[in-house]
């Protein structure tokens, strides 16, 4: 049985090299079936693809220089460069062709030049300034018949459009004739027989930069390409050994598309453009000598390697056998009967899966304890000595430096931006990097919610504000770069020396500064040191009974006017976030009074309260906390229009009753009949609701109208108590004192001082 086992693994090991020889064998076999002269033609095949594409790429180039001359000719006011006053040279126009010019042919490299002029001066205008006519051609762009006389009797002559064919220019590349070098040059030549300017306008093609625009080249090496004009005259070749009149022996011209035609031992495909008639010929060669030579000596070469293919897998087979056995067994896999390479690959499979998973859980707990030994640092309570062994462990960088800073990173999602999904370790690590990448080396840590703890090192005491002038920036970059979607901001600790204990310190000094830190502070990194403790809070008591009696009586555009007074006016106040979390909760909780006596279930008011104080908690600015109290107090005031809508016995509708007839002698009896109900009932239903029985009520809201006519109306004290509902001046004065503790009178006085 083991002979026969041992028999077996060898097959195995042999069939499987054999496998890969007949693979190699097949596919070599293919290639020599092909021949080289078959490759040959599918490549000739994507070369006249390649062809159709470049003659188009041309085209698109010569018609781009076309264009840009007729938009040269048809810019106005550039007919001369003669001043209309004395006749001199007016240079202000030949600066605004000069821009015209320079930003028409910016996008396109292949334009090596713009040239302007005009017969009745002396000036070229190109796209780098002006030069004189005769140091352009002759000096600047210099050619042995091409000079400033040429160009001179040409332009002035009547011509057409014209491509002049691919020559060498000495290009003058410094402020005099030493620094030169040699360009290939096509020069394109505007016509002038419909004339639609006064402009001679030519254009100088760099030969180079157009043959990489139109990426025109050959599949493989022996190819060339000629191109000519309508007029059969050639522009270029890119084989200075194909002349014209080659060109022209050899080929044969049709109007009809493409044509192809071999002749000795070239290809020759010839097409005409559509656009401009231009005729361009590719020559490639299409026979490869002494192809039956290589093809016999391939196959001698694909003989002699399969015997030999076949003589080394039997020798790899015997030598092979033993190490794969014990392999397996490794694996567990045993005397185990079956295919052992299959067995093999599984086993290192599984082996590669776990050690995976272990690498991955070792990973995570390793960051879990290293993260959990830095926030035991922060909790302030006693810990074991190894504490401090593992804090020299994971956190060497925080013992290195003499003294360090705290950082408390704050991150939160922008209401109505698109923000990228990532995990609170991902936010961590981007933080890490972008504040490495500006030279910043930090640690940062998750510290509860979206806040982060940076640990920053300082080695001397006066490189702490250069660090924060720093974390100014990065906290700014990332905000606009990856948080791009998410506010952030950071409030900075003092230095402290680095140890343990520091470290308590220092999470306490940036929790308080995050605490107390001005509303409206829009700048991205806070410096505790900087924090100045103001008690400027406002709010105001009558305002805040405003805006319940508002929310009672539906009166929405009042309430809300009154939440954003209040809040910005703390805000300009400049006072800390903590007593602004403080104010819009109490501001809440006088909206939601009236509430608990209507109908709106203890549920509702209940989930109302949670998602406020959520959105308060998550608030990065007074902003956040004026939507959250805009939001509630338009769902109190629509249900408490819903109440009205529905009954009369209802907190909303008796509120804005009392509002309307308040300067009435509004008995109880007179609105219990209002309300449809007995004067005892609604008395108690009053009482519950309100907080208040219901004269009182009444009193509060004559009150606060006469507080407005005291400050705003020169009304006597007599006609404000008349006309909010009191029957006589003195009564008036005594129920005013006796809400405010002083006279109508004072209060005016005081209220105008």
């Amino acid at each position: 049985m083991r002979r026969r086992m041992t028999s077996l693994g060898l097959m195995q090991i042999f069939l499987a090299l054999m496998l890969v020889i007949v693979l190699m064998f097949v596919s070599t076999y293919m290639v020599y079936r092909n021949s080289i002269s078959g490759i040959y033609e599918e490549v000739s095949d994507k070369n006249s693809l390649m062809m159709q594409s470049t003659v188009q790429a041309f085209d698109n180039s010569f018609r781009v220089v076309n264009n840009l001359i007729h938009t040269i000719h048809i810019m106005p006011g550039t007919d001369s460069l003669r001043s209309m006053i004395d006749d001199s040279t007016d240079m202000s126009i030949a600066y605004t062709m000069i821009e015209h010019i320079a930003n028409l042919s910016a996008p396109y490299d292949f334009i090596e030049e713009v040239a302007v002029f005009y017969d009745d001066s002396d000036i070229v205008i190109t796209t780098r300034g002006t030069n004189r006519f005769d140091y352009f051609f002759d000096m600047k762009y210099s050619h042995e018949t091409y000079n400033a006389d040429y160009w001179r009797n040409y332009m002035r002559s009547k011509r057409t459009y014209k491509v002049f064919p691919a020559s060498p220019f000495k290009v003058n590349t410094g402020e005099n004739s030493i620094h030169h070098k040699n360009k290939k040059l096509l020069v394109v030549t505007g016509g002038n027989k419909l004339r639609s300017s006064g402009k001679n306008v030519m254009v100088l093609i760099d030969l180079e930069a157009l043959l990489k625009q139109v990426n025109q080249g050959p599949i493989f090496s022996g190819g060339s390409m000629m191109i000519l004009d309508q007029n059969r005259d050639m522009l270029m070749s890119t084989d200075d050994n194909w002349n014209l009149v080659d060109a022209l022996s050899d080929a044969y011209f049709s109007d009809a598309g493409e044509v192809t035609v071999k002749r000795q031992d070239y290809e020759y495909r010839i097409l005409k453009s559509e656009y401009n008639d231009f005729i361009y010929m590719e020559r490639l060669p299409y026979q490869f000598s002494n192809v039956d030579a290589v093809a016999g000596a391939n196959l001698k070469i694909m003989l002699t390697a399969g015997v030999c293919a076949i003589i080394l897998s039997l020798l790899l087979s015997v030598y092979l056998n033993n190490p794969v056995k014990r392999i397996l067994k490794q694996l567990g896999g045993g005397n185990s009967k079956g295919n052992d390479f299959r067995k093999i690959l599984s086993g290192i499979v599984k082996l590669q899966s776990e050690n995976e998973d272990n690498r991955r859980q070792s990973a995570y707990a390793d960051e879990e304890l290293r993260r959990s030994t830095f926030l035991q640092t922060l909790d302030g309570l006693p810990h074991e000595t190894e504490q401090d062994i593992r804090m020299q462990t994971y956190y060497a960088d925080f013992y290195r430096n003499k003294h360090f800073i705290m950082a408390l990173v704050q991150v939160g999602r922008l209401a109505n931006e698109a923000a990228e999904n990532w995990t609170i370790e991902e936010m961590g690590r981007r933080i890490e990097q972008g504040l490495g990448r500006d030279g910043v080396a930090a640690n940062a840590f998750h510290a509860g919610q979206m806040q982060f703890i940076v640990m920053l090192g300082v080695e001397r005491l006066q490189e702490r504000s250069g660090l924060i002038r720093q974390l100014r920036i990065s906290v700014t970059r990332l905000q606009k770069e990856e948080f791009s979607g998410f506010s952030l901001w950071a409030c900075v600790s003092a230095l402290y020396t680095s140890n343990v204990p520091n470290c308590r310190r220092a999470y306490q000094s940036v929790k308080d500064g995050s605490l107390y830190r001005a509303v409206n502070d829009a700048s991205p990194v806070m410096d505790v040191a900087e924090i100045q403790y103001k008690r400027l809070a406002y709010y105001p008591i009558e305002k805040m009974e405003k805006l319940s009696h508002y929310l009672m009586i539906g009166k929405l555009h009042e309430a809300t006017q009154l939440i954003r007074e209040t809040i910005r006016e703390n805000a300009e106040r400049r006072i800390h976030y903590h007593q602004m979390i403080h104010l819009a909760n109490s501001m809440f909780f006088y909206m939601v009074g009236h509430a608990e006596g209507s109908a709106k279930t203890g549920q509702e008011l209940y989930e109302l309260e949670r998602q406020f104080m959520q959105r308060l908690e998550q608030a990065q600015d007074y902003a956040e906390m004026e939507n959250a109290l805009l939001d509630a107090a338009r769902q109190l005031a629509g249900h408490a229009k819903q109440e009205e809508n529905g009954r009369k016995l209802n907190p909303s509708f008796i509120a804005q009753y009392i509002e309307l007839h308040y300067m009435r002698n509004l008995y109880l009896d007179e609105i219990a009949a209002v309300a449809e109900t007995t004067p005892k009932y609604f008395s108690n239903y009053f009482k519950k609701t309100f907080g208040v029985n219901y004269v009182e009520y009444l009193n509060k809201i004559r009150l606060a109208h006469a507080r407005e006519l005291l400050k705003d109306s020169q009304l006597s004290i007599a006609e404000i108590g008349e006309r909010i509902g009191y029957m006589n001046s003195s009564t008036f004065t005594t129920t005013f004192k006796k809400y405010y503790g002083t006279s109508p009178s004072e209060y005016r006085k005081l209220s105008n001082e």
